[in-house]
């Protein structure tokens, strides 16, 4: 009995984990039937890649792997989650399902109330063998068992160093090392970053297999692909496929009977032992994941480019390949703008600031943040002083007090200054816990008060931008002090993706044209900001055995500019940057359409304030003492 025929007579979905509960039906998802079948016991293959998009159903064809091995296949077998927490959620949304709606499952293994019944949240034990549960975050977990059959969920998900002992794929195959000839390895994943994702490695080793499916007009056969995808601008509901031989159009309707007829074709070697499976989100079946649905995602991602990244990942299935190369320094010095140092322009809505920490030295870089992204340099400051001393914290306080003169007239607070933690560690922490610092609530960051300081620590994860908030122990005393874990990798690949954008000409600009969402503008600042706002760039190494993304230094550079820009940013997300809708941004600008206040009116300048250097030392400003529009 091959898994595919077990699944559909025993196999039931429970509503609890599925859309569509009742009894499985491989003819449903018909590509997956040679997926699942490759892995029973009579067939050659060892190791079964599987790298697709989302609403495909790999996961649930895992688990009819391990319902059909505790039940016609016993033997040892290990199921890897990404982490612990996320092998023990799976553990009680699909595995307890699994085995609770299946009489046949239900009978060899006793319910968890039993006593020494062996069924705990990651160990399910039956006649003849065991299924452990593990995350690939626990080294431990990883070596625990000797495991004939082995299923990674979500491969890309992992960790690259498992405490210290390499990359966990290796770890957990090492395991199935005992039963060679007779293991089966089944991997899976959504793909990440090209160059990265270990399911395109693993794919990329294999023989390499498509899901071609018929034309209903002409008969040919063919992978679906996005690229063949035909409908109207700003119309993807109209959604037609059109067939790469007869170029006849083909209704979504059609997908049905070529999915029933489709067959899987190899287009390379490979090593004999691993078989590995492609499919796009595009052979979703109806009802599921529709092709207007991938246009309207395709569509949304032109006009916000970080979002295509998660389209080419969650919906072609493919790996994403991201820009390696630094800007052209010489580029952005090239198309400088015009605007005063020191004054907010007009589109600016509020201010964030990003200070990096050196011996002898701040420098601090103030931001102003718009609609679609957008962001303006406003100044770059220097404030030389030992950061051991008081007197250079004393300086930055003058910034982050100061009322920085918008072009309607008003004057704007530095909403959240982020600071550099990771040198003069308990300087930094001394100076920021006497200010407002941020908060962490159900809704995500928020900054509560204008002129709200955080302490942050880069971090070489690239998850997520903010990643995590801890305490910080100052003075060898819990204090409280918050410490915000912020992706370095992330800020920078955003940052340098917007520093890439082409922008319109002068004359399309004339005619309404708007920017492109993200860009970033600056003054007129020497040429020694941008060289250090571009002086890293993004390299791929093997570490351990396996490859990993740095940035690295130009060692003829200094890069405090980019360090700060990466800090500012961190600043405006925990402001809640990422987070505003159109009411947001509707206040915001409601604030600047009022009359300007007279004692406000006094600190707009008359003059352009132009920076030579970069080093251009801090001209004292009274700091102004007016209302706070924003309260």
């Amino acid at each position: 009995m091959t898994i595919s025929e077990w699944s559909d007579e025993y196999r039931f979905l429970s509503p609890k984990a599925a859309a569509e509960p009742g009894r499985w039906r491989t003819e449903r998802t018909p590509y997956l039937r040679e997926i699942m079948d490759q892995l029973s016991p009579h067939k050659r293959a060892q190791r079964v890649v599987f790298m697709k998009g989302a609403q495909i159903g790999g996961t649930e064809a895992g688990n009819n792997w391990i319902g059909y091995v505790i039940h016609m296949a016993p033997g040892p077998m290990m199921a890897v989650a990404p982490t612990v927490e996320m092998a023990k959620r799976n553990s009680k949304q699909r595995i307890d399902p699994l085995l609770e709606d299946s009489k046949e499952l239900k009978a060899r293994v006793k319910p968890a109330r039993s006593r020494d019944s062996g069924n705990t949240v990651l160990s399910k034990e039956f006649p003849g063998g065991v299924l452990v549960m593990t995350g690939a975050n626990s080294a431990v977990g990883l070596r625990s068992m000797p495991a004939r059959y082995l299923f990674m969920d979500e491969v890309d998900g992992y960790p690259g160093d498992v405490e210290g002992e390499g990359d966990p794929i290796l770890l957990a195959e090492r395991r199935s090392a005992t039963f060679q000839g007779r293991r089966k390895v089944f991997l899976v994943s959504t793909p990440t970053l090209k160059g990265l994702s270990r399911i395109a490695r693993e794919f990329d080793n294999s023989d390499q297999r498509y899901f071609h499916v018929p034309c209903p007009h002409c008969g040919h056969e063919q992978p679906l692909r996005f690229s063949q995808l035909r409908w109207a601008e700003g119309k993807p509901s109209d959604v037609m496929y059109e067939c790469e031989s007869c170029e006849e159009l083909i209704a979504e309707h059609h997908k049905t009977e070529m999915l029933a007829k489709g067959q899987w074709m190899a287009t390379a070697k490979g090593d004999g032992q691993t078989v590995g499976y492609h499919l796009s989100s595009l052979y979703s079946p109806v009802g599921w994941f529709s092709w207007s649905d991938a246009a309207a995602m395709f569509e949304q991602a032109k006009e916000h480019p970080e979002l295509m990244k998660s389209f080419v990942n969650t919906v072609l299935g493919e790996p994403f390949e991201e820009e390696h190369e630094a800007p052209d320094w010489e580029r952005l010095y090239a198309r400088r703008e015009t605007y005063a140092q020191g004054v907010v322009p007009k589109t600016g809505l509020f201010l964030t600031a990003g200070v990096d920490v050196q011996k002898d030295r701040l420098e601090c870089e103030v931001v102003a943040w718009g609609r679609d992204k957008q962001s303006w340099s406003v100044d770059y400051i220097v404030l030389d002083g030992d950061t051991a001393r008081r007197d250079v914290w004393q300086k930055l306080e003058d910034v982050l007090r100061r009322d920085w003169p918008h072009e309607t007239g008003h004057t704007m607070p530095i909403r959240v200054m982020a600071v550099d933690s990771g040198y003069a560690t308990q300087d930094v922490y001394a100076w920021a816990k006497g200010h407002p610092q941020a908060v962490w609530g159900a809704g995500g960051a928020r900054a509560s008060q204008p002129r709200t300081v955080v302490a942050i620590k880069g971090q070489d994860r690239d998850t997520a931008l903010i990643l995590s908030v801890s305490k910080a122990d100052v003075g060898g005393r819990r204090r409280g002090l918050r410490v915000w874990n912020v992706s370095g990798p992330v800020a920078k690949v955003e940052l340098y993706r917007w520093l890439k954008l082409d922008w319109p000409s002068e004359a399309e600009l004339k005619d309404g044209m708007p920017y492109p969402a993200g860009s970033c503008h600056f003054p007129q600042y020497a040429e020694e900001y941008f060289k250090q706002l571009t002086a890293e760039k993004r390299i791929i190494r093997v570490h351990r055995g396996y490859p990993r993304a740095v940035w690295e230094k130009d060692p003829t550079r200094n890069n405090e500019a980019l360090d700060c820009r990466v800090y500012a940013r961190a600043a405006a997300s925990i402001y809640g940057l990422d987070r505003f809708s159109e009411r947001h941004w509707l206040q915001l600008e409601e604030v600047l359409g009022k009359p300007v206040p007279a004692a406000q009116s006094q600190t707009q300048p008359t003059e352009k304030k132009e920076s030579t250097a970069l080093n251009e030392r801090l001209k004292q400003r009274p700091v102004q003492m007016a209302d706070d529009p924003y309260l």
